[in-house]
């Protein structure tokens, strides 16, 4: 993909075309096809997640085309050593580069078939689609020619730029100015316009889905619901997601039928995108709502950072409901119309804006009550809502001074506090589940039934806990991928992540970047799906009394009915 310097390889490496014949279309280079092949062969190596034929062709694709443009620049500067002009390959080299791509590429796509088959067994995962599998290696080569074109497109562009301004300045000037002009107008164009434009048009058409009401779901008839009789915010301005959570969810029925004991109805408010103009009064209006509910006078309050289009999970809520018997309160508000993969993307400033102004709203209230009064104050999120819960918070002792406990899911790799506790973590400690200060505050797991580490060290008053995945790529996908080896894929492998996935310049980054969009497909305990873990984890937080181990086991089956 990346365009070939000037007196480009493309010209001279080729075979020339005997007289009288047309062009070759695409003209490739030798050196650029050997290192498309190669980085086309790595594409198959295991990533987090199982793939199927479309997106590892998808993979395979761009991984020709990185290869493909290192081979022709590491050609051009070997040259440039050597002091020699490009040649021309003899026919013979094309003949070994050819048999050789049948060799390596089928080796390459039959293990990758192998570690898939791996992969999706550490998963329990059964799906197979044969003709997607088979259409791989085709898709893979329109990627790889479409980004090709795209980037001798940018060459062509260069070059009209350096001859233009080599009418003015010297031609190593020109060149220099006409790359810099390129890759300017090139970058502004992607990041001004067309993506600016992809998530404008996004926005509009997620807001008409917004005012949709889900399947099954009904305006309350409770008082202590927002959209409810006498709630300071309109049913109709929630939003979809807003209607789902307060119109569901256990009543004080459920939650007294599972527990054989007295349940109160649990208070639930939200404010959506048309509530109020902007974040702070939005904040306001869900707190004022959440206040005339009653739920500061309730036994457990939770502060809930949305996801995307104002979506929360509803196994976090409906779990910490039923461990609190419903004498809870939960607050949450919408801050985009964008699904949770695109805000991920470009909704971050939203989401940090969201957490800090309903946090501090809730905490404005909550402060000023009696100490005697005060309801416990609990803070969670999933996601981009983790990210956006953290952002009320400096640090360890802000989280441990301010709230009674935090529970926070799939943290993206970016958050500041997730960052800093994982970055800083007790020498020993794997990546994965990473130990902070000996535990005293903030822990890490992958499954809480399995003892949360260090499992020997004391974690009294405020207990942190973050939920994550070995497999989940929201977790672990960060830019320095394509460029440098994270600890946690050089250290032992979580339970759900094969042995054989290692770390390869470029290739990694794409994979799991590829990864992200189906974080959520595969089954519950793995990549970003976290379900039957909210009430060991809720549980651990909240260490609620009543419950056995067997309790529990049957709320997960109420949380997240198998099948």
């Amino acid at each position: 993909m990346t365009p070939d310097v000037h007196e480009s390889p493309d010209v001279h490496e080729s075979p020339p075309d005997s007289p009288g014949k047309r062009r070759r279309s695409p003209r490739l280079t030798l050196p650029g096809c050997w290192g498309a092949l190669l980085f086309t062969c790595l594409s198959f190596t295991p990533s987090l997640l199982p793939r199927g034929g479309i997106l590892q062709g998808l993979i395979a694709g761009i991984s020709a085309a990185i290869g493909y443009g290192l081979g022709v620049i590491a050609a051009y500067v070997w040259r440039a050593f050597a002091d020699r002009e490009a040649r021309s390959p003899s026919s013979r080299s094309w003949q070994i580069l050819c048999g050789s791509a049948l060799v390596l590429f089928g080796l390459a796509f039959g293990f990758g078939q192998y570690w898939q088959h791996e992969i999706r067994r550490l998963m329990g995962v059964s799906d197979y689609n044969v003709l997607a599998t088979i259409a791989c290696p085709f898709v893979a080569a329109l990627v790889f020619l479409l980004l090709l074109y795209a980037g001798r497109g940018l060459r062509r562009l260069y070059r009209w730029v350096a001859g233009l301004l080599g009418r003015w300045v010297g031609p190593r000037a020109a060149q220099v100015v006409g790359w810099l002009v390129v890759a300017a107008l090139a970058w502004s164009v992607f990041s001004g316009v067309l993506l600016s434009g992809f998530v404008n048009a996004a926005n509009e058409a997620f807001s008409l889905r917004d005012d949709e009401t889900p399947e099954g779901v009904h305006q309350p008839t409770s008082a202590l619901r927002s959209g409810g009789p006498g709630s300071l915010v309109p049913w109709g301005s929630l939003g979809r997601e807003g209607r789902a959570f307060t119109g569901s969810g256990p009543t004080a029925g459920d939650i007294g039928s599972f527990t054989h004991r007295r349940a109160l109805e649990p208070v639930r408010a939200y404010a959506g995108l048309e509530t109020a103009d902007d974040t702070e009064s939005r904040a306001k209006r869900a707190v004022a709502d959440l206040e005339r509910a009653g739920g500061f006078q309730r036994a457990n309050l939770l502060v809930m950072t949305t996801t995307g289009s104002g979506w929360v999970d509803p196994a976090a809520v409906d779990s910490f409901e039923y461990l609190g018997d419903g004498d809870s309160a939960t607050v949450a508000m919408q801050y985009s119309y964008l699904p949770s993969w695109l805000s991920y993307l470009v909704d971050q400033s939203k989401a940090r804006a969201a957490g800090r102004e309903l946090f501090d709203a809730v905490y404005d209230v909550w402060s000023k009550l009696p100490q005697d009064k005060r309801p416990r104050l609990f803070v969670a999120g999933e996601s981009l809502g983790s990210f956006g819960g953290e952002t009320a918070f400096s640090g360890e002792y802000d989280l441990r001074n301010r709230t009674a406990g935090t529970l926070f899911a799939g943290p993206p790799n970016f958050n500041a506090l997730f960052r800093e506790f994982s970055d800083h973590r007790d020498k020993g400690s794997p990546e994965i589940e990473p130990v902070y200060r000996d535990g005293r505050t903030v822990r890490f797991t992958e499954d809480p039934t399995t003892g949360i580490p260090p499992t020997d060290e004391p974690w009294n008053d405020t207990r942190v806990l973050y939920l994550m995945h070995a497999s989940d790529p929201i977790v672990w996908w960060s830019p320095d991928l394509a460029l440098s080896e994270p600890d946690w894929i050089g250290q032992a492998p979580g339970p759900d992540v094969l042995e054989s996935m290692v770390w390869i310049p470029f290739v990694t980054f794409w994979q799991v970047t590829a990864d992200l969009p189906f974080s959520t497909g595969v089954p519950d305990g793995h990549g970003h799906t976290y379900k039957a873990a909210y009430v060991d984890g809720w549980n651990t937080v909240m260490r609620p009394t009543g419950f056995t181990p067997q309790d529990l086991d049957r709320l997960k089956d109420v949380i997240h009915p198998e099948g």
